[in-house]
């Protein structure tokens, strides 16, 4: 196991009708920006319980924020922060949502465009603090300091990391999830398990806790994803997936690790020139990703098709062959195509995509520095 610091601030308050519990988290001096999404929260009653738990507190709204969070839109809204004079975030949604509101809180007090900290990685010292009340269980952005965020006006979606973006507190009420439709409940499904992969399936560095622990969230999504679509309304199963989702991504099972993270650039590309959900990129790239590193990850493949999947092969290629082809079929079970074919998409954009990868990653991508320009191309021809 290699050697790691590990600390997570995040309050997490879990569970039915704990949305009225930001009463007493945020301070009551505070003055606050809300900020949402389209406004399904306020079909769903989520955005009145808010409301009701912001009594007594001054705050502004600012609604709109996009599934891909635009940048064009967080400059909105740091112009308000600062016209109002305010300092306390608190997003209600899914992840874009809290993404956005991240950058947000760091862009407020940047000297400069808020753009160069995804950009240029350049460096800020402050950020307004944030809570949060999660409606989609995904990308596990409710527990950490990473943001995603797409310049509409360039097509770039990039993204950043600090733990002066950590939500204070998350507020993970599994109820106000009964109302999503069936393409988030998937996308949110597969987003989880493939943030799961990203740090998993590496290569050992006898590292059991962290492998036991992911290879347990790994079986809860792959147990909970078909019941939730089955039965929607069922409180166990949607807990067990908002938690195994949180879980995915607040740092725990990347401490003392090595991880990958190159289907994630690569299926930033897809989105930012297809338009496509993020889970559905991810679904495209990992299983290819699989296949053409299947070398540099064959322990850890090995390993994730005896103990998740229940493979028993003799052979050692054929097992990692089913292991990739049940990872395929539980996303297409999950309703979440796993090729551009799935999605209309002929492959005629993959020398751009490669372009683009590249251009944002200049570096070569995966655990070893070794998915080049070439191998990124092969990653996707393997996949349209």
């Amino acid at each position: 196991m290699n050697n790691f610091s590990f600390h997570n601030p995040t309050k997490i308050v879990f569970g039915e009708g704990q949305i009225s519990a930001i009463a007493d988290l945020i301070p009551a001096n505070a003055r606050i920006l809300l900020t949402y999404g389209g406004g399904s929260i306020k079909k769903n009653g989520v955005y009145d319980q808010v409301i009701k738990a912001l009594e007594g507190k001054t705050f502004f709204e600012f609604s709109g924020i996009e599934p891909n969070p635009h940048y064009e839109t967080c400059e909105k809204a740091i112009a308000l922060i600062k016209e109002k004079n305010l300092d306390y975030l608190l997003a209600v949604g899914g992840g874009s949502v809290v993404d956005a509101t991240k950058l947000i809180a760091a862009g407020v007090n940047f000297d400069g465009e808020p753009w160069d900290i995804l950009e240029k990685h350049a460096p800020f010292t402050s950020a307004l603090p944030i809570g949060c009340v999660l409606t989609l269980p995904a990308t596990g952005t409710e527990s950490n300091g990473n943001s995603v965020v797409t310049k509409a006006a360039t097509q770039e979606k990039l993204s950043f990391g600090s733990p002066l973006v950590y939500p204070q507190f998350a507020i993970l009420d599994p109820t106000t999830t009964y109302s999503l439709p069936p393409r988030q409940i998937s996308n949110g499904v597969v987003d989880a398990f493939v943030h799961i992969m990203e740090q998993y399936l590496t290569y050992p560095v006898n590292a059991k806790v962290q492998d036991r622990f992911a290879e347990g969230l790994l079986l809860t999504l792959i147990e909970e994803g078909p019941k939730v679509l089955a039965s929607p309304n069922d409180y166990a199963i949607r807990a067990n997936v908002m938690w195994a989702a949180t879980m995915a991504l607040n740092g725990l099972i990347g401490v003392g690790v090595p991880q990958d993270w190159a289907t994630h650039m690569i299926g930033h590309e897809l989105t930012a020139m297809h338009a496509l959900d993020h889970a559905q990129t991810l679904a495209i790239v990992l299983p290819s990703v699989m296949n053409q590193q299947r070398e540099q990850k064959r322990g850890k493949l090995i390993q994730y098709g005896k103990r998740v999947w229940n493979l028993n092969n003799a052979n050692e290629d054929e097992l990692i062959d089913a292991a990739i082809a049940a990872t395929k079929n539980f996303f297409e079970e999950m309703g979440v195509p796993t090729s551009f074919k799935g999605y209309g998409l002929d492959g005629s954009s993959i020398p751009a995509l490669v372009d683009n990868v590249i251009r944002h990653n200049p570096n070569p991508l995966g655990e070893k520095a070794d998915i080049t320009a070439e191998v990124t191309r092969k990653i996707l021809q393997a996949a349209a």
